[in-house]
């Protein structure tokens, strides 16, 4: 099923990755468990290579499409 995302569409985690990247100028590697399945976000923009920038409570990240999906 086709997506269409724009910025400020909330999005729920659908599961997680192996890892998370922070999305700041210079990304880091942090642990997967820093969000949850079920867990809601905005997204801010989108970025190189598939990966959406997206606001959860604690902080923003770095997610590919396949791992949430849009809350209408």
């Amino acid at each position: 099923m086709e997506q269409t995302l724009k910025v400020g569409d909330k999005i729920r985690v659908t599961k997680l990755p192996p890892y998370l990247k922070t999305a700041e100028p210079m990304p880091m590697l942090k642990s997967a468990s820093e969000i949850a399945i079920g867990e809601e976000g905005i997204i801010l923009s989108p970025k190189p290579s598939g990966y959406w920038a997206i606001r959860f409570t604690q902080k923003a990240f770095l997610l590919e499409n396949q791992y949430f999906e849009k809350v209408e």
